[in-house]
């Protein structure tokens, strides 16, 4: 069974920058294409991007240009590089191993995920 442990997050100012982190587990990682969301309080979870086997990458738009998402196949890790944050930020963040497809699918079970907190 896949296992997905986010880390990462924490309380930053509006402008600071995080970097997040998942180690996936139970899965041939390298193949799979992967995704974070958020989801802020009161409110659906989110994509916010995705990063296929291969590399191609792709951004919500309210991320577009701040945030970058990578991986470490050696690692079995996948990352988000978040800068300029904003208050609207504040949100549970969590990654998937996805199906890239309109929508994206999300298709293991979800870990705790990694609380960011941006204060204004």
């Amino acid at each position: 069974q896949v296992q997905l442990v986010e880390s990462g997050g924490g309380l930053v100012q509006a402008g600071g920058s995080l970097r997040l982190s998942c180690v996936v587990s139970g899965s041939r990682f390298s193949t799979n294409a992967m995704a974070w969301y958020r989801q802020a309080p009161g409110k659906q979870r989110a994509l916010v991007a995705t990063i296929t086997s291969g590399g191609n990458t792709y951004y919500g738009d309210s991320v577009k240009g701040r945030f970058t998402i990578s991986r470490d196949n050696a690692k079995s890790t996948v990352y988000l590089q978040m800068n300029s944050l904003k208050p609207e930020g504040t949100a549970v963040y969590y990654c998937n191993t996805v199906v890239i497809a309109t929508p994206t699918i999300p298709v293991g079970s979800w870990g705790k995920g990694t609380l960011v907190t941006v204060s204004s």
